[in-house]
């Protein structure tokens, strides 16, 4: 069996302090995102985590990067965090509305759905969930040790759905199974670089790990230590340790 595809990226493109370490200068906002796309071929939208997305200018997002270019989105934080997987139609239908150009130019890739820390396993509330995600892929990020177990792990494998892994020292949890054929990691924050930047060694270590994974997964994968621009050097450093 050949290789899978492994998608790296970045959670986020819109940061002020990438003026000048990511985007030339002179290069006005708008056009942050076409420049993004020359570097990379995915990107996790978090916005949509904070407020519904404009359709008109997710159709900017749409026309400004190439045609096999794929967005992860991340789901609304009402529905995660205030509604906490309750009254999921009204809200995904509103989520839904908003990046339907992603949906209609085939650009649109996972769904997040991340749970806060104090959210402890409900299977019950999770299974409701789960039966009204609409189609495509969906991965849920648990931020409480108590989700990780097989009768989780099992729900997610029925639906299809991914188990998000969320790397972070500051947030210990275990490294969970593959319940889909796709996998999705999540970077946040380095162990051994500094100030949350991930080190040579750690990043040639998650290189070997995707190298033996993509034979059974495709992979999505995104850093989200924006700050310094870390996730852009961490992510292009992983890239081509892959593809040595």
């Amino acid at each position: 069996m050949s290789d899978r595809p492994v998608h790296i990226g970045c959670s986020g493109w819109n940061y002020a302090d990438w003026r000048g370490r990511v985007y030339p200068p002179g290069c006005p906002p708008r056009r942050w995102l076409a420049h993004y796309a020359t570097r990379f071929d995915t990107v996790e939208v978090n916005s949509t985590f904070y407020r519904l997305a404009r359709p008109d200018a997710v159709a900017r997002w749409v026309a400004d990067t190439p045609s096999d270019f794929v967005f992860t989105v991340k789901s609304s934080r009402y529905l995660t965090h205030v509604r906490r997987l309750q009254d999921m139609e009204r809200g995904v239908e509103r989520l839904y509305a908003g990046i339907a150009p992603l949906v209609e130019s085939g650009k649109l890739g996972p769904v997040l759905w991340q749970l806060p820390a104090n959210f402890h396993r409900d299977d019950d509330r999770l299974a409701y969930a789960l039966e009204r995600l609409p189609p495509g892929r969906h991965c849920f990020e648990f931020r409480h040790p108590s989700w990780f177990c097989s009768e989780v792990y099992g729900l997610l494998h029925t639906f299809g759905v991914a188990l998000v892994e969320g790397d972070d020292p500051r947030r210990p949890l275990p490294s969970p199974p593959l319940t889909t054929d796709w996998a999705f990691v999540r970077f946040h924050h380095g162990h051994s670089g500094r100030r949350g930047n991930y080190s040579e060694r750690e990043l040639r270590r998650w290189a070997d790990r995707f190298r033996a994974l993509r034979a059974e997964a495709e992979i999505f994968a995104y850093f989200n230590n924006d700050w310094e621009a870390f996730a852009v050097g961490n992510a292009r450093r992983l890239r081509r340790l892959l593809d040595a």
